[in-house]
């Protein structure tokens, strides 16, 4: 069993290879993440210097992951371009509907693809794998509609996959915690503010220094913050005096409420209103 779920993970990886190759020259929608970090190492093993990394960075992006993308391209020797995008700027955006992905998608990769033309590159590829299409993500179809490539997904490498994988290479990143926008961590139609992801910001920032194991998320609620971390951490937030640590913390931040979701953490949990009232 164990030789062939190897060579089924190495022939997703030889599929992935011959797909870079036929590109030639590409620029990677790169965020430091665990899979565009894959993609561009694989990448540079493929294309050598025909690979551009671009990172968009705007208030939506945790200071820590703008650092983490900067040292990464660093690491696999590739050249780095840091992109400043106003996300803000689009109230249709900040009003945060449902689709406010497919929105800041859309207009992040239209500036990729121009930018890329701007260097004589075609092919811009993102880390998209094949695991993503299991929860609500319209970003994609903005990747779709604009014809950027998702060669993860095409070799029909998963989540699990590229983390074996990217063990395999060395990479630091294999066992990093899944990252997602600091505006997913804002309930749908409550407005997008920079106070706000600076607050949620600021506050993961500090619960990641407690000692906890891998996913934290301040879920923004107004006046109110939900703490949402690994059940088997929870004990650590009760107990004086990291609960006094906590309170007075995101108090400091502005917040007048403090919860901690008994349920732990869970992708894409704000997804749950989406999914009730389709279900009404």
């Amino acid at each position: 069993m164990m030789t062939k779920d190897v060579d089924t993970l190495q022939g997703k990886l030889s599929e992935l290879e011959a797909r870079l190759r036929e590109m030639e020259r590409v620029v990677v929608a790169f965020s430091g993440g665990v899979d565009s970090t894959f993609l561009l190492k694989v990448a540079h093993g493929v294309l050598g210097q025909n690979v551009l990394a671009v990172t968009a960075v705007s208030e939506l992006m945790p200071r820590q992951e703008k650092a983490d993308a900067m040292l990464l391209a660093r690491l696999i020797d590739v050249p780095h371009v840091v992109l400043d995008t106003d996300d803000l700027s689009d109230p249709a955006f900040t009003a945060n509907p449902p689709d406010k992905c497919y929105l800041c998608k859309k207009r992040r990769f239209s500036q990729l693809k121009t930018f890329a033309r701007s260097k004589g590159i075609e092919v811009v590829v993102d880390g998209t794998n094949s695991d993503d299409r299991r929860d609500y993500r319209p970003g994609e179809k903005a990747a779709e509609e604009l014809g950027v490539e998702s060669p993860l997904r095409e070799a029909g490498l998963g989540k699990n996959d590229i983390r074996q994988l990217s063990r395999q290479l060395g990479l630091p990143t294999w066992d990093k915690p899944a990252f997602a926008c600091l505006a997913s961590r804002i309930p749908y139609h409550h407005p997008i503010t920079a106070e706000k992801l600076q607050q949620i910001d600021e506050g993961e920032t500090f619960l990641r220094q407690l000692n906890l194991s891998t996913q934290v998320r301040v879920r923004h609620h107004g006046g109110l913050a939900r703490l949402e971390i690994e059940p088997a951490d929870i004990y650590k937030l009760v107990a004086d005096p990291t609960r006094t640590r906590v309170l007075n913390y995101f108090k400091g931040l502005g917040f007048q409420y403090i919860t901690l979701d008994l349920e732990g953490y869970a992708m894409g949990s704000l997804n749950r209103e989406l999914n009730s009232k389709e279900n009404d």
